[in-house]
């Protein structure tokens, strides 16, 4: 199922309407590793959620393959500590 993907400032988090995007809730987002950055995703074959127009600072919106290479940087994935 293709999906698309839109990075929000997770300050925008109250603006999101959990009921049109495939999140549950604002509690259980991926966030950046400084914890300012989060993203939504919703499915293809649905339109695109109508409270996007509301949020400010989005990025995207972003493929599978795009938002999967953005989540493999340090931005997102807290570098492993070596032993």
């Amino acid at each position: 199922m293709e999906r698309t993907y839109l990075i929000i400032p997770t300050s925008e988090l109250p603006k999101v309407d959990f009921s049109q995007v495939c999140e549950t809730s604002a509690e259980t987002v991926r966030k950046s590793v400084d914890e300012t950055k989060t993203f939504i995703k919703w499915d293809n074959n649905e339109p695109s959620p109508s409270f996007i127009s509301n949020l400010t600072g989005t990025e995207g919106p972003y493929t599978n393959q795009e938002i999967l290479t953005i989540l493999a940087t340090e931005e997102w994935t807290s570098p492993t500590e070596e032993i």
